[in-house]
């Protein structure tokens, strides 16, 4: 039963690990691309720090240590360099290929426009 949750595991973390890195790839700009590892990666590595820990809990000494100190390392990091990533592409006025907002929204009708406040 074991065996079968440790594969399972390791078999989703590859998967994830796989498709975050495609998408790495394969996508156009840097906004899209910055999904890949941040989102699809994190959770592959935090699959396979999981059952890794889990196996070297289960036939070693006690609780694995170093695994759940990764994966909490990982999940709090890899947030916060994908905000700041995209923080820094904002201010450098990085081209991305979604259009841009409108600058002024249409007024509503029954909304007073700016110039009649």
């Amino acid at each position: 039963m074991l065996d079968n949750l440790l594969a399972f595991l390791i078999l989703a973390g590859a998967a994830f690990t796989f498709i975050g890195s495609l998408g790495l790839a394969r996508l156009r700009d840097f906004y899209t691309r910055l999904h890949g590892p941040t989102k699809a990666t994190t959770l592959g590595v935090g699959s396979l720090l999981v059952a890794s820990a889990i196996h070297f809990s289960t036939r070693g000494e006690g609780i694995s240590l170093h695994e759940v100190l990764v994966t909490l390392f990982l999940f709090i990091t890899a947030p916060v360099s994908a905000h700041l990533l995209a923080k820094a592409a904002l201010h450098l006025r990085l081209a991305s290929l979604a259009p841009a907002p409108e600058e002024e929204a249409p007024a509503r009708q029954g909304d007073a426009s700016p110039e009649e406040r």
